[in-house]
């Protein structure tokens, strides 16, 4: 508790208050776009309008629950009746936390995004790599839904690395993770 005997804001606490809410069926609609909105998303994860950070969680948790992404690689917030393009300079969601199950080939990778959704390392939601060219640094993405990526955090990433182990894949060695009986490659071991 705070001086003034408040609880202080706290970003799992309201994670936990919301990751509960149902996505809406965005794939279902085709609106005609209605033009560009002035909302983008850093590579950091925080959400911006007309430049301000959007700091209430609840309305961030709402306006990722009608992103769509679609062919065009434009990302989209989607109603029944009205379509707006927004901006994301890499991914729209980052992955904060990463919970471990078993070990081995049994382990079960979950991650827990920014805006609270939970997604198992699966085939369904695969792990890929993009290597900076410039600076060799590792990029690590988690297809969360429908074309829609999360960013690992780097404390998430470094937790990740910790569980690699190296593995031969089509007479390749390998370094990766397991998760759900799946090995997913991170990079080749030399």
């Amino acid at each position: 508790m705070s001086d003034n005997g408040t609880i202080p804001y706290s970003l799992l606490g309201e994670l936990e208050s919301i990751q509960d809410m149902d996505l809406p069926p965005v794939h279902l609609w085709d609106p005609p776009l209605s033009g560009d909105i002035d909302i983008r998303i850093s590579r950091s994860g925080t959400w911006f309008h007309e430049g301000t950070a959007i700091t209430r969680q609840r309305l961030v948790r709402l306006f990722s629950s009608i992103l769509r992404r679609e062919s065009d690689g434009c990302y989209y917030l989607v109603t029944p009746v009205e379509k707006w393009r927004l901006q994301v300079d890499d991914v729209p969601f980052h992955c904060v936390l990463v919970d471990n199950e078993g070990s081995g080939e049994e382990q079960v990778l979950t991650f827990t995004t920014n805006v609270a959704d939970k997604v198992v390392l699966d085939a369904e939601h695969p792990l890929r790599f993009e290597i900076d060219a410039d600076t060799q640094q590792p990029s690590p993405y988690l297809l969360v839904r429908d074309r829609l990526e999360a960013l690992l955090a780097r404390s998430v990433y470094y937790q990740v690395m910790e569980l690699a182990v190296a593995r031969e894949v089509d007479a390749e060695t390998w370094l990766g993770i397991w998760s759900s009986g799946l090995f997913f490659k991170i990079t080749h071991c030399d």
